[in-house]
Order: structure tokens, then sequence, then C-alpha cells
């Protein structure tokens, strides 16, 4: 799983390394670091690579901050072995002498959460199931793929357990929770097209007047747009690997993902004001 990098999630993960005010010293080590961040490879941008000497949690900030602008995947899979190594070390658990504190595992979840994440207790980490979800904490959760797909993340792409892409899930959820059900059958333009009539935007259907605003012919492109995505979508994945068309360029994909993000967080925007 690509695991989600915002600033937010950079302090809590470099609070969960930080034993600058504990009674004592507390795994990972800076050698443990050193390794992380190699298999990661992110060594190149440690503070202490530069000749730098600082504590852990500077060192962890200083690695996965330059990770969101230039490498996410790479960021998210030093988190996700910070997490497991601080988890086979204790850190969760109350009477180890590496626990982490309660405080710096509330302020985790919490920040996950806001990602589309579940963060438990005891340090366990995954997407959230949309499947189980359903009404306000739905929006929400696809509201924090709307964020990730907008900054090009591949995995907001497709939704994890679902099968469905952000576009198709959004459009399902909209007539849901305007009208209690969907059809489950009816293929992706009429799903959409039942979405945006519902959310009363625009389609190529509704023929432009002189009288109309102006934000109708941008719904009218935002619904193409959206049929166009989901066309270079493989729908004989699975959920893992490519989510994409064999012959879609790396571009094409980032930009499909930015658009799908883009027409869904429209979609949602529109929702909540329902």
């Amino acid at each position: 799983m690509a695991i989600p990098i915002t600033d937010l999630i950079v302090a809590v993960v470099s609070k969960m390394v930080d034993d600058s005010q504990a009674e004592a010293y507390r795994e990972p080590s800076h050698s443990d670091l050193d390794f992380y961040f190699g298999r990661s490879g992110l060594s190149n941008v440690d503070p202490k690579s530069q000749g730098q000497t600082v504590g852990k949690a500077k060192r962890v900030r200083s690695v996965l901050s330059w990770a969101i602008d230039n490498d996410q995947a790479a960021g998210g899979k030093l988190i996700e072995s910070l997490v497991s190594k601080i988890r086979a070390s204790g850190g969760f658990r109350e009477t180890s002498e590496n626990y982490i504190g309660n405080e710096v595992i509330v302020r985790a979840i919490e920040a996950f959460d806001s990602e589309g994440y579940t963060f438990t207790k005891d340090g366990d980490l995954r997407p959230k199931n949309l499947e189980a979800l359903s009404g306000r904490d739905l929006t929400e959760a696809l509201c924090a793929y709307v964020r990730r797909a907008k900054k090009g993340a591949e995995d907001a792409a497709l939704l994890s357990g679902t099968g469905k892409d952000l576009l198709e899930a959004t459009a399902a959820h909209v007539i849901s929770m305007i009208f209690g059900t969907y059809p489950q059958q009816a293929n992706f333009p009429t799903l959409l097209g039942q979405a945006f009539v519902a959310l009363g935007l625009a389609t190529p259907e509704d023929q432009p007047s002189s009288t109309e605003s102006y934000q109708r012919s941008m719904e009218r492109g935002m619904y193409q747009v959206a049929v166009g995505v989901n066309r270079l979508r493989n729908k004989q994945g699975t959920g893992h690997g490519r989510p994409w068309v064999a012959d879609i360029t790396s571009a094409e994909a980032e930009a499909a993902i930015v658009l799908s993000g883009t027409v869904a967080g429209y979609m949602l925007d529109k929702l909540k004001k329902c």
C-alpha cells in the first residue's frame, strides 16, 4: 500500500521516533534510521549524510519533508517501515520501555484518518475499507482520496477493496446519498450522468443557452473529462498494480489521476451543499 505523506503525517511520524523528552532512550536507534533511510532510497537527503549532528525526530522530519515534493512512494515506504519497527519494538504497548505515549498515538490516529487510513492504538496501519462505510463517513473518506488524487498519487485512482475508481465510487455515493440507492448495473456514463443531474450539474445532454451561467459550460467539460478518464482504466485490474490500460504513458496517467481528483472533488463539494 502507498502510505500518504502530508505535513501533518510527517509531524506525527517524527514524534513517534522522538525520545528527546523521554526519561530513557527508545528504539528505533540512529543506526536503525540509517538502515531504513537506505532501504527506502532516501539516505542522500538525511541531514546526517550531510555532516549535521541532529536528533532522530529532525532526521525523520527532514527526510519525509523532502519526500513530500520529490518522491512520495519512497517516503510512504519509509513511513511503513518505521511504523513496523516501532510496533515490533513495543512502541504501542503501554508496558514497554519503548512506548511512545498515548498522546502521540491519538495524534497519529487522527492524522491518518484524515487521509483515508485507519491507524489503531496497537500500530496497525491500513487503508479504510470503503465498502464498509456509508453516509458522511464515506464522504470524508472519498474527500481524502480526492486530496491524494490532486497530488497525482496513483493509488488514489483505484480505491482499495472496492474495484471502483474514484470517479465511479463518487458518482455511486452521490446517488446513494440523494436517492438512497444507486443502479449497480449501470455503465459509467449513465451512472455519472445520474449523479450530475442529482447535483444539478450540466451534462452534454443539456443544450447550452445564452442565458446560462459560465459554470454550466465547465460542468459539461467535467463530465466529458470524467468519461474519458474512466475509459483509460484497466477494467481487468484487481486494484493491485497499475490501474491503467497498457499503452498509457506516465504523464497521461498522472494527468488522469489529477483530473479524477478535480471532478470528484467538485461533485463532493456540491453534495455537501445539498
